[in-house]
């Protein structure tokens, strides 16, 4: 075990990967805990766990990777290949080529089903909903039963699909997750058990699956002792990342994948575990020792490659006052005079322009601006910095906001592929139809109605009356599905009938038909890399991109931009110098994730995931007061601030506090929350507001 690939490794590191490979018996190890701490390596340590089983002779056809995204997976790939190259030379490409089943738990569901549809009932040409169009069919069932008229107002479609979700992923009962999370809901139980039955049947009979349906069926195969045998019999090793996030169905399917354990390695960091909005719970990777008996093995990584150690110190202190964690600190050979710095300022206006000063004297001194980034609890706490920046002309991009599919040109483009591929489905159809002129939700109601009692459902379009304004539309429309549907031209030609057909109607719906058309030349690109338009379609639904030109506030002309993120989606990233904004409580921790101890301690894990991905510099900014509209019957008021509670007296001594700006001496001082009681100015400005 001791080749040249894994001289690079530290002890920790090299225990990891080479537990329970080669022994005696040729059977794969017992269930491994691999808890790795931020920055400690965790990316390169999986993938050489996994190149070292390649290396020891494991079959890698027989080898499941699940990442936490499919970007993460192909990343792993690139960097097993690369370690199997060193080690193996000629014989790598062979076998890494065939390291076939990575990538996401929804995307290896996906997989799993088709492969076994007519086991479980399912039509293996089936659809894959997004979170939109899965709402949209939530609100289609909810006007069919008539609770959108109700007389006190039903939960929004979101709000019913987020219910539903959560029940699935949570394996909870429903009168359990309304008291918990949604109590607020909890007068409607028995209307919403009558409307989730009318979702799932309205989806089998269209032959669509939701994101939750990918987990759920997956899961229900493994209640078959016989489907559970098989699926699982065919990995010798399984290995997840990210296991930190993940729900309480997909833990039932690891079970049931390796009951005993053997060949399985789970990889997280209890203490980033941020994802429970999304049913995520950290009690699976707190709990995953004594899943298994023996109980798994626990190997922590808490060497640090990326921060000073004055602000790993910093971040242990937050996380070492956590309620239940697997103990671990932290520590790094990167020495730095500059502890983490708490900034008190004035307000929200203040912070802005603190962080506008200090990332342009950051970048006078070499460091770009994309080395630099800003991050918030909530997506509006960066208002005032966004119009700050916009003043100062400093390009930025913001992460956490509007994603690229959910733009309404490129969600239309794909309607036309996924209507083409199941013309059951019917949120695509509803979408795809009303794109004609003249065509409104009756008549698209109709057709669609025609089509499902169909046998051959272009026919009864092509014979379909249609409305006089959509006449000279029809025709094209239905050739155009049906070209899609015989699949004459091949993919990803078909995906450029989709536009060519589309453009036309974009130029006529929507004012800037120039910027959204990039969007569908780049959606083509996209397209290009995928085998097929099945596979397109379910991992574009399964994995999308972050976001892409003016949708996402990228500059266009700038190569160098400031980045904007909410902590969520910063998790992974790392940035030599990072400022958090609010940190505040109300803010971190937000109002409304402090209602429970649990959500208290999952912010607390948020403000550790925020300081640890800084590598050089950080500053906590702490806002004295914020400026408040019509929130009381006093109108708009000033609401004074405190700073976190994560950070209580005892760990003030590891950071350096300053205020801002510099007050000289003889001047008068900031305008604190015990000097003003009554803001008189801020009334007289509101009476003419």
């Amino acid at each position: 075990m001791d080749a040249a690939h894994l001289e690079k490794l530290n002890e920790g590191q090299r225990a990891a990967v080479i537990h329970g490979i080669g022994l005696p018996d040729g059977r794969a190890g017992g269930p491994l805990l691999i808890i790795a701490g931020a920055g400690s390596g965790k990316t390169n340590t999986l993938a050489h766990r996994v190149a070292q089983l390649i290396i020891s002779g494991a079959d890698p056809r027989r080898i499941l990777l699940m990442t936490f995204s499919r970007r993460a997976a192909s990343e792993m790939g690139k960097r097993v290949e690369r370690i199997c190259a060193k080690a193996l030379g000629d014989k790598a490409g062979i076998l890494t080529d065939a390291l076939a089943w990575s990538g996401t738990f929804h995307g290896i569901g996906a997989r799993i089903l088709r492969e076994y549809a007519f086991e479980l009932g399912l039509d293996p040409q089936f659809t894959i909903h997004d979170r939109e169009d899965s709402a949209d069919l939530m609100n289609l069932v909810r006007h069919d039963l008539g609770f959108s008229k109700t007389e006190n107002r039903f939960p929004a479609k979101g709000t019913c699909l987020s219910i539903y979700s959560r029940t699935v992923n949570a394996e909870a009962p429903l009168d359990e997750v309304l008291r918990a999370n949604y109590p607020w809901c909890a007068a409607w139980e028995k209307e919403l058990r009558e409307l989730f039955a009318g979702y799932v049947e309205a989806k089998q009979i269209q032959n669509v699956l939701d994101y939750d349906d990918l987990l759920l069926y997956w899961a229900q195969t493994m209640g078959d002792a016989t489907l559970a045998d098989e699926i699982g019999g065919k990995w010798d090793h399984v290995l997840v990342d990210e296991y930190q996030d993940t729900n309480r169905l997909q833990a039932t399917i690891l079970t049931g994948l390796k009951p005993g354990g053997r060949g399985l390695t789970v990889v997280g960091d209890d203490a980033q575990a941020i994802y429970s909005f999304r049913a995520a719970t950290v009690r699976n990777i707190l709990d995953f020792p004594k899943e298994f008996s023996p109980a798994a093995e626990i190997i922590t990584l808490d060497r640090n490659y990326r921060s000073t150690q004055p602000i790993l110190a910093a971040a242990n202190g937050v996380i070492g006052l956590a309620k239940e964690r697997f103990t671990k600190n932290l520590w790094t050979e990167r020495a730095s005079n500059e502890r983490p710095r708490l900034v008190t300022v004035r307000d929200e206006a203040d912070q802005a322009r603190f962080v506008a000063e200090e990332v342009l004297e950051n970048r006078e001194t070499g460091m770009r601006l994309k080395d630099q980034a800003v991050l918030f609890r909530a997506s509006h706490h960066s208002g005032p910095l966004e119009v700050e920046l916009t003043r100062r002309n400093i390009p930025f991009v913001k992460f956490g906001g509007l994603k690229f599919l959910d733009s309404a040109h490129v969600k239309d483009m794909l309607a036309a592929l996924r209507f083409a591929q199941n013309m059951r489905d019917r949120v695509a159809g509803f979408r795809l139809l009303q794109l004609l002129p003249g065509v409104g939700p009756a008549t698209a109601q109709t057709a669609l109605d025609a089509v499902a009692d169909s046998a051959d459902p272009i026919d009864t379009l092509d014979r379909l009356p249609c409305p006089a304004r959509a006449q000279v539309d029809w025709p094209g429309f239905v050739e155009l599905l049906a070209n899609l549907r015989t699949a004459a031209a091949g993919w990803p030609a078909e995906i450029g009938q989709v536009r060519a057909w589309y453009e036309p109607h974009l130029e006529r719906i929507h004012e800037d038909f120039e910027m959204r058309r990039a969007d569908l030349l780049q959606l083509e690109d996209i397209a290009a890399g995928y085998p097929s338009r099945e596979r397109f379609l379910t991992e574009l639904t399964l994995d999308p991109p972050d976001a892409t030109s003016g949708q996402a506030g990228v500059p266009l002309l700038d190569e160098d931009y400031l980045i904007l993120s909410t902590i969520h989606s910063a998790k992974g990233q790392e940035w030599r110098s990072v400022f958090v904004l609010n940190t505040v409580d109300g803010c971190i921790p937000s109002d409304l994730g402090a209602g429970t101890s649990d959500e208290l301690e999952e912010e607390r894990r948020l403000l550790y995931v925020a300081m640890t991905r800084a590598k050089d510099s950080l500053n906590l900014v702490v806002p004295q007061r914020f400026f408040t509209h019509g929130q009381s019957s006093t109108g708009d008021r000033h609401v004074y601030a405190s700073r976190t509670r994560f950070i209580p007296a005892s760990l003030i001594e590891l950071f350096e506090c300053r205020a801002w700006p510099v007050v000289a001496p003889g001047t008068s001082p900031n305008i604190g929350p015990r000097q003003v009681r009554l803001d008189v100015g801020a009334r007289m400005r509101g009476m003419w507001r």
